[in-house]
């Protein structure tokens, strides 16, 4: 079959992504990622620490930052995503603006992070007050809680599941427990941490079930990032990509509609993996 009248494959944009060494969801970035645009990623060297402060820091090093971008170059992206929550808000607001600037002098070209991306899906949803579920130990959680508060915005509520490793294994229940948790009093929207711990398919039930917007790590990551190319992520009803979705008056349950389903889970895991708190 003759197919030289297709022409080719269509042209591609480029997002670089620098990871953490021991990030494991890279098809979960793609599914907001929309056809025309192209993922590279990048991981930071292997250091033997937990998921702590102390790591953090070392996988948030401008010099460890500045091979990762190199290596991306050659590709020619046109931004560079930081994709860790944790090792951008480590330094706080000035931290996360120096990681920013290193990255974009390494590569000449637009830099986001995680963490930087969050304050601006805070700041588009017109969040003053947010609730919180991490993974982490209880002393990252307060550092991100301090990363929040700097910026103006208040934490009304948190839960934490003190993991120090394996995080990419939490099944969707054990998030959406979490986050039935962590809402209370009053929050405008529901910020979910860490890159590491699966998000995409609960989002709108959460949406749905909390009525206030709720995003994720690898969900602001990549809004941020397809912004600077001038494009949107996609993704199914989600408030910080669909306007559309985000809340208006509450509507009364209709008698006879079906209930939710069940939000899925990862396959293969059924249990909570074991936190160090």
């Amino acid at each position: 079959m003759d197919v030289s009248f297709l022409g080719g494959p269509r042209p591609q944009r480029g997002i670089g992504v620098v990871a953490p060494f021991d990030f494991a969801l890279d098809r979960e970035l793609w599914r907001w990622v929309p056809d025309e645009v192209s993922l590279h990623l990048t991981r930071t060297p292997y250091v033997p620490v937990e998921v702590s402060l102390d790591l953090a820091r070392l996988v948030s090093e401008h010099e460890t930052l500045h091979e990762a971008v190199l290596t991306l170059t050659a590709i020619a992206p046109e931004v560079v995503a930081y994709a860790c929550t944790s090792g951008s808000f480590v330094g706080g607001i000035a931290g996360e603006r120096a990681m920013c600037a290193a990255m974009t002098v390494a590569g000449a070209l637009p830099s986001v992070t995680t963490s930087g991306a969050l304050l601006e899906a805070l700041k588009e949803l017109d969040v003053s007050r947010v609730a919180l579920v991490t993974p982490y130990t209880v002393s990252v959680t307060r550092a991100l809680e301090e990363y929040v508060a700097e910026a103006g915005v208040t934490v009304s509520g948190c839960a934490y599941m003190g993991l120090t490793r394996h995080i990419w294994k939490v099944p969707y229940r054990d998030v959406a427990e979490m986050a039935r948790k962590a809402v209370q009093d009053g929050a405008d929207a529901l910020f979910i941490s860490c890159t590491n711990l699966p998000t995409y398919d609960v989002i709108p039930q959460l949406e749905a079930e909390l009525r206030i917007p709720v995003i994720s790590a690898n969900q602001v990551t990549m809004w941020a990032a397809l912004r600077q190319l001038g494009t949107r992520a996609v993704g199914p009803y989600q408030a910080l990509i669909d306007p559309a979705a985000r809340p208006g008056p509450v509507l009364p349950q209709m008698p006879g509609l079906p209930a939710l389903p069940a939000l899925p889970e990862l396959p293969g895991e059924e249990q909570q993996q074991e936190g160090s708190t």
